[in-house]
């Protein structure tokens, strides 16, 4: 039987959020309904109010959420009614090219539920990544489900749905940072800062912050960097290889997606290096690069889509790391929120005042 929940809206572009009576379905085959706990609020929660995604309003914000699943549509057996878990917007198929190369992680043909959830008077409503968790529950497919040790605290677990997984993905899982390599993270928003968490979990000697906020870059010295630098101020492509001997660093890590900054990436690297790309650009952006120096400087230039991640594989490793005080997921979390705080989050966001707000239900 449907269920009537509390839940934010963008109802257009650049309206303010409201908090709205939403109709959540039963689950049907392959989906899962979740009472979610917690749920970060997140940049690409503002690109879908600001309209910077689509035009399919009204949407159901959310998406960086943890809960418990309260029920389960026919076939479904990875989760079950009471396990505690972490949404995901990226639910493998599992029979794409890419799942049946062993490479789920770049999975071509990925789902979210059938159904859709509605406003009171049947308006359909699109959930943000397909997940839609500024609600008191949410409907999702139940591949979006990964369990994890529910002894984490929600309001932690979440952000690896979105943000912090993209980020420490983008420095293990793409960048493939090892013991001892140097890296430079550029951009140290909530992204940024979980890649130099990452980077400095994966063991590199040398981690350098990038940013042009001092406040930022303080923080950036908390998630594990050993060296910052005021892009407003100085040079950071001298800056970084002044600070790796003259060569650049092994793996720089694009947190801003402009081109500018891509550029002092592409610079900032040493002969051989990997750059990888995990800010998001609009869709207007252009990059121009002399094409001898692509070839000329070598190494690997890449794309870091949600951190390559397997949540099934990377989401209880991570929880399990912050449990045993590897892996300080807590610091992310700048304030907690109600549900009607959602606009003021974003403009909290806007002024860069916080990493993360979360919403807790």
């Amino acid at each position: 039987m449907a269920q009537e929940v509390r839940g934010v809206i963008a109802p257009g572009k650049n309206e303010p959020v409201r908090v709205e009576t939403i109709v959540v379905p039963d689950p049907g085959p392959g989906e899962a309904v979740v009472r979610v706990q917690a749920c970060g609020v997140c940049h690409t929660d503002l690109h879908y109010k600001q309209g910077g995604i689509n035009d399919e309003f009204p949407f159901l914000l959310g998406h960086e959420a943890a809960g418990v699943v309260e029920s389960v549509g026919e076939g479904v057996t990875d989760v079950a009614p009471g396990d505690f878990v972490i949404l995901n917007w990226r639910a493998v198929c599992g029979k794409c090219r890419a799942c049946l190369r062993g490479r789920p992680w770049y999975c071509f043909d990925t789902h979210n539920a059938r159904q859709k959830m509605t406003l009171t008077d049947g308006t359909e409503l699109s959930p943000a990544l397909g997940i839609g968790a500024f609600a008191e529950k949410t409907l999702v497919a139940a591949g979006q489900c990964t369990k994890v040790d529910p002894a984490v605290s929600p309001a932690v677990a979440g952000l690896l749905g979105c943000g912090v997984m993209a980020g420490i993905g983008a420095a293990i899982n793409t960048g493939g940072v090892g013991r001892g390599d140097s890296v430079a993270v550029i951009g140290c928003g909530g992204v940024g800062d979980a890649a130099i968490a990452g980077a400095y979990l994966a063991g590199a000697a040398k981690v350098i912050a990038v940013d042009i906020d001092d406040r930022k870059l303080e923080t950036a010295r908390t998630m594990g960097a050993t060296h910052t630098v005021n892009s407003k101020d100085t040079d950071p492509v001298e800056a970084i290889r002044e600070l790796t001997g003259g060569f650049g660093a092994d793996v720089v890590i694009e947190a801003v997606g402009r081109p500018e900054t891509y550029r002092q990436a592409f610079y900032a690297r040493d002969l051989a290096g990997t750059v990888v790309l995990v800010g998001v650009p609009t869709p207007e952006m252009k990059l121009e690069l002399p094409l001898l120096d692509v070839f000329g400087r070598g190494g690997s230039l890449k794309s870091s889509w949600y951190g390559d991640c397997l949540p099934s594989r990377d989401f209880p490793m991570l929880i399990d790391l912050h449990l045993q005080g590897r892996l300080p997921l807590d610091k992310f979390v700048t304030e907690t929120i109600r549900l009607d705080e959602v606009e003021k989050a974003f403009e909290r966001m806007h002024h860069g005042d916080v990493l993360r707000s979360v919403v807790v239900l």
